[in-house]
């Protein structure tokens, strides 16, 4: 059978994501620090992109204000888009309606959140008192390898024998040294659980009070986390207003020995859109602060404005490095809008949230914001991740506006966060000596015209961690 080569046409339609188009989206879904990470890293890969100072606006300089949304037609663009090879002038949108850049209202700077001082960590408080502590250089060395083992909350979880082979220390010397570190400040440092952290900071006083606690952290802390105090009466002997007041006592003491000092450096908040209220308006703003102007680099405009003389390797370079430049300043001015329109529509459907409270918080699905603004709800999606907005009503990440649906008695709906809303406000108006039930809770709402399981209340009281009501209650 013959084999013969035969040419034919054929037209067809494919989905094809360009290099261009995979960089916008996934600047449309970076948290807001992800993104500036991503703008240092084209800034430094990219010679042709540059960060322009706020004071300076040079005509004839294709730029971009990052973080406003908005941008000016330049007299050089037409010039640069000409020896690009490029029509970029559809890149440039006007900015959104009511849109407006938070700027410092100084000398042109932007102005800086003042750093605060860093913490002393507890390693580090220990380690100064072991400076000065009494003992062979051998203890105290024993006595820091168990101060690097101290966890997050101050005790020491790990085994005295495995950091006795990691310092060459011998049982008895590893012992000693545990007392030394368990004798430093903060009481109840080095610990190996929470009776004997609570037990240290009991120490040896004398009274029947500190006798008392002592005894009831020695043998009935369980008793005391589950708020039965008959049993503990029964069991010590001790009058009803003595155990209260030892309760009391050791409710006071410190669970978390390593709470007061420094950790991890915090990570803050940087909202990427405001909301306002101006009269009886809402009025959504774009945080510029913090964000680079990049712009394209004169130097290298001049050198294709030259280009004659150059080679035809370094024009292709160039204007490579320009199409880069100017899709990465279109994606982040598209950002920048996509995210002031999901913003505003958030704002009308949820303006009951913004005038009154997270109480009356609605049901929105991500499907309402996409179909009112126009596009879909994977986009939507990307937008609400790791955002977040400042409100009157505080700082919120955007995916907190969408909630589930929560039927009424009366067949209304309310949002899941509006319910939880209410459960904080009922355990926090409640008697502390006789703290409500989970049941009681879903009764209330009832009564409030919120149909609710007591299973869906207990399940939103512990999202928001807190207690059930025999460990919320008071004693005495």
């Amino acid at each position: 059978m013959a084999v013969e080569l035969k040419q034919q046409l054929r037209l067809s339609q494919q989905l094809v994501m360009t290099p261009q188009l995979q960089q916008a989206i996934k600047l449309l879904q970076l948290s807001r620090l992800e993104m500036l990470a991503a703008v240092q890293h084209e800034l430094e890969q990219n010679p042709l992109l540059e960060e322009a100072p706020d004071f300076e606006d040079a005509p004839g300089e294709a730029e971009s204000a990052a973080g406003d949304g908005s941008s000016e037609m330049r007299d050089g663009e037409a010039e640069a888009a000409e020896f690009a090879g490029l029509d970029w002038r559809d890149t440039w949108d006007a900015p959104p309606a009511g849109s407006s850049v938070v700027r410092d209202a100084g000398a042109g700077e932007r102005s800086e959140a003042p750093q605060p001082a860093r913490r002393e960590t507890l390693q580090e408080h220990l380690h100064w008192q072991l400076r000065f502590a009494a003992g062979t250089p051998e203890l105290r060395l024993a006595a820091a390898c168990i101060v690097g083992n101290l966890d997050g909350d101050g005790y020491l979880r790990t085994p005295l024998v495995e950091i006795a082979a990691q310092c060459g220390a011998a049982p008895e010397q590893m012992e000693a040294a545990l007392r030394c570190v368990q004798g430093l400040d903060p009481p109840g440092v080095a610990a190996r659980d929470l009776r004997e952290c609570l037990l240290l900071q009991l120490g040896a006083g004398a009274g029947a009070r500190a006798n008392l606690a002592r005894c009831i952290v020695a043998r009935h802390l369980d008793e005391l986390q589950r708020r039965d105090l008959r049993s503990i009466e029964r069991q010590t002997g001790a009058a009803p207003e003595a155990v209260a007041e030892a309760a009391r006592f050791i409710a006071g003491l410190e669970p978390r020995p390593a709470r007061g000092f420094g950790g991890d450096e915090p990570i803050y908040i940087v909202p990427d859109v405001s909301v306002h209220r101006i009269g009886g308006e809402f009025h959504v703003t774009l945080e510029a602060d913090g964000l680079p102007r990049l712009r394209v680099s004169r130097l290298y405009r001049d050198l294709l404005s030259g280009a004659q003389a150059a080679e035809r390797e370094t024009r292709d370079y160039v204007q490579e490095k320009m199409r880069a430049a100017l899709w990465l300043i279109r994606s982040i001015h598209q950002r920048q809008r996509t995210i002031y329109r999901v913003m505003e529509s958030i704002v009308r459907h949820q303006r009951a949230f913004f005038e009154q409270g997270p109480a009356q918080l609605r049901p929105l699905k991500l499907r309402d914001v996409a179909e009112d603004i126009g596009m879909h709800e994977s986009t939507v999606s990307r937008v609400t991740t790791s955002k977040y907005a400042s409100t009157p009503q505080g700082i919120f990440e955007l995916k907190y506006f969408f909630n589930s649906r929560i039927n009424r008695v009366d067949g209304e709906a309310i949002a899941s966060e509006g319910v939880k809303e209410h459960i904080r406000r009922i355990i926090t108006g409640e008697d502390a000596r006789r703290p409500l039930s989970d049941q009681r809770i879903a009764e209330a709402l009832r009564s409030q015209n919120i149909a609710i399981a007591r299973r869906t209340v207990t399940k939103y009281r512990e999202a928001m961690k807190i207690l059930s009501s025999t460990r919320r209650r008071r004693v005495g």
